[in-house]
């Protein structure tokens, strides 16, 4: 592993419960480093998984959260001034491409489309990065991959990847677990009680079916970790709800009166 990508490593193993056959599927991808695009809601496991993959195969990982203002520049690169002069410095796409590594580039959708351009030569057959300000073709690494995530349930028309765009990857679909596995990895997560974690699922679940009647997105597997991390330092459950899930989720007072009853339906 390149010196470079020392501090993008992942040192130990992070908690992934699988659902399905993802592992298995992920690992055949990056077996002909084909490019993967993860969909799902948020809060669902999307970055621990590509954190767990890059552990297991013994990649580093270098992770750019997506925004709106994020430039072409803020992925390739750019020339700064200092004492000595101008110097080139890549950013996370080339370091990632020139080094090897695992790029991971989260809710791509956010960044603007003729930014997320600069990708199309790196996914197909070519694997290769142009540095039209510098003058250089990058070719990617052996090691390299790329990853992308994004939310189909916030996206809108304006908001979406092209065509061009999406055709370029393999794609895993992620949602919340079953209610089982949801409490495993909560009590995992949190150290709660069993009994305790269920009941939170229980609560998620409700919120979710509220999906498109009042709520945009249900309670996330996430913020049940919230909510069980205030359980665990004494909170009194039904404060602890109200502060990790009722509250952030919504501002009506009637969805807000719903899910409150919710949570006195559980504790």
């Amino acid at each position: 592993m390149s010196e470079v990508l020392q501090g993008y490593r992942v040192e130990r193993e992070p908690y992934y419960r699988p659902v399905a056959d993802e592992v298995a599927l992920f690992e055949a991808a990056w077996s002909v480093r084909m490019p993967m695009m993860l969909k799902g809601p948020t809060g669902c496991g999307k970055t621990r998984f590509v954190e767990h993959m890059a552990w297991k195969l013994g990649r580093p990982l270098v992770t750019v959260a997506c925004n709106e203002d994020m430039t072409a520049s803020d992925l390739v690169g750019r020339f700064l001034l200092d004492a000595q002069g101008t110097r080139w410095q890549d950013g996370p796409l080339t370091l990632a491409a020139r080094h090897g590594a695992l790029c991971y580039l989260d809710e791509v959708v956010e960044a603007r489309q003729d930014t997320t351009v600069v990708i199309h030569p790196l996914t197909d057959s070519r694997r290769v990065l142009p540095l039209e300000k510098k003058g250089e073709l990058v070719r990617a690494h052996p090691d390299f991959q790329l990853v992308i995530s994004y939310n189909p349930g916030y996206q809108s028309l304006m908001k979406d990847l092209k065509p061009s765009t999406r055709q370029r990857f393999g794609a895993l679909d992620f949602g919340y677990p079953e209610h089982a596995a949801e409490v495993e990895v909560v009590v995992h997560e949190t150290g709660i009680a069993t009994e305790v974690a269920d009941r939170l699922v229980g609560i998620a679940e409700r919120s979710r079916n509220l999906k498109g009647h009042g709520l945009d997105e249900g309670i996330s597997t996430r913020m049940l970790i919230h909510a069980g991390g205030l359980i665990r330092q004494g909170v009194a459950p039904p404060a602890a709800c109200r502060v990790a899930l009722v509250r952030p989720i919504t501002d009506d007072p009637d969805m807000r009166d719903a899910l409150d009853a919710a949570v006195s339906t559980f504790f």
